[in-house]
């Protein structure tokens, strides 16, 4: 069977536009004329995801995402069918990327397929966890529910990741203007400083030399140093997109002394809350490991997750597979115990996740509470060496006379 895209009209000349499932076009035809409907044109759809690439985003984000899955659990709720739901909401102001997804997903619905099965074509624009999440409530019965439960997530996962952009904004601003006021002075202010103590006879310091020097060579060279650092950092991406340097990076941050509080923090806030938004809506419990694995955030504790998980496959708690592997703080550990002695592991997990998402807030506010006063330091400390080469030889020549 082909999904043709149509273009019909019936009786009256009025013109209809859809997509249906047939063998070929004299099918096609066919199928139409029961409807009273008589083709005008057809071609074969492709079922392939659209390309994010063309977009403005690029991508879906968490709060478009928290968004649609929000107004499609109202609309379910509220009584209107899977179907109709998607209809209105493809209309909605999404994203032009969205949008045809949405498109694509109401027109696989619409001739019959479940909705998980749909989504999982477009595997860039639907996360791993939300698909499993949907694929659980189209199982258990309660897809509005399991929405609403996806909707307050993202919504979380979104508030985190903002709170770590915005807190880490300033030192970054510090750091690029300090580097701009040092090559601005170097370039340019020291250049016209030494010409001019040249012509007095001044002996220049070494460092007004040498710093000098570099001026001269950056502006002699300066495309080429643009080049090599922008090739560096073309590396870096392409390295840290390559499985094995996305583990490696991810090791080296997880152990690394000055963030690995926060990155700690942030894998067991995020295992807390999918976890336990997963067991609750009925999911087995190595399942929902499996699924958990993927919304991590790290490689490397993704990879030591799921030895975790194939341990309980094999009969371990969950309690015991934690503890070998030693992924998450100690409380933790202990609030999963209680959780599984108690058989309400999803509701101690449940109320975990906000304290671990407090602590993520207190270590970034840590973090930039030390970086803040050390960029400073170094920002004065180079403006004052800056000043002091620059003027020492005025002052100088000034003790002299």
């Amino acid at each position: 069977m082909k999904k043709y895209k149509y273009s019909a009209i019936n009786l009256y000349g009025k013109k209809f536009t859809g997509t249906f499932l047939a063998e070929n076009e004299k099918d096609l035809r066919a199928q139409l004329a029961k409807q009273n409907l008589y083709l005008v044109s057809a071609k074969v759809d492709s079922d392939k995801s659209p390309n994010p690439f063309f977009s403005l985003t690029g991508k879906i984000s968490v709060n478009e995402l928290s968004t649609f899955c929000r107004q499609f659990a109202i609309m379910i709720s509220s009584g209107t069918s899977i179907v109709d739901s998607l209809a209105v909401l493809r209309r909605q102001p999404y994203t032009a990327y969205l949008r045809r997804v949405l498109d694509m997903v109401y027109e696989d619905v619409k001739a019959g397929k479940l909705l998980s099965e749909a989504m999982e074509k477009h595997k860039r624009a639907f996360p791993p966890f939300f698909r499993s999440m949907v694929r659980v409530g189209e199982v258990s019965g309660s897809i509005d529910t399991v929405l609403v439960s996806i909707a307050d997530y993202f919504e979380a996962d979104g508030k985190m990741r903002a709170k770590m952009r915005s807190a880490l904004a300033y030192p970054c601003v510090l750091i690029f203007m300090a580097l701009a006021v040092i090559v601005l002075i170097i370039v340019f202010i020291i250049p016209s400083f030494k010409d001019a103590l040249a012509q007095m006879d001044v002996e220049l310091p070494g460092l007004m030399v040498a710093l000098n020097d570099f001026g001269i060579y950056f502006q002699e060279h300066w495309k080429t140093i643009v080049l090599v650092l922008l090739a560096v950092v073309i590396l870096w991406i392409v390295f840290l997109r390559t499985p094995k340097g996305r583990y490696y990076w991810d090791k080296c941050k997880f152990h690394m002394p000055i963030v690995r509080n926060i990155v700690r923090n942030n894998v067991s806030a995020r295992f807390c809350r999918a976890f336990s938004l997963l067991v609750a809506s009925g999911m087995d419990i190595v399942d929902a490991m499996d699924e958990t694995c993927r919304v991590l955030g790290n490689s490397y504790v993704a990879t030591q997750f799921h030895r975790a998980t194939e341990d309980v496959r094999q009969g371990m708690t969950l309690t015991m597979a934690l503890q070998t592997y030693k992924l998450f703080p100690t409380m933790l550990v202990q609030m999963v115990s209680v959780g599984e002695r108690t058989g309400e592991l999803e509701a101690v997990l449940g109320r975990s996740a906000p304290f671990f998402e407090n602590q993520v807030e207190r270590s970034i506010s840590a973090l930039t509470g030390i970086i803040q006063p050390v960029v400073l330091c170094l920002i004065g400390a180079s403006v004052a060496v800056l000043f002091m080469t620059v003027y020492s030889p005025i002052l100088q020549m000034m003790n002299t006379l």
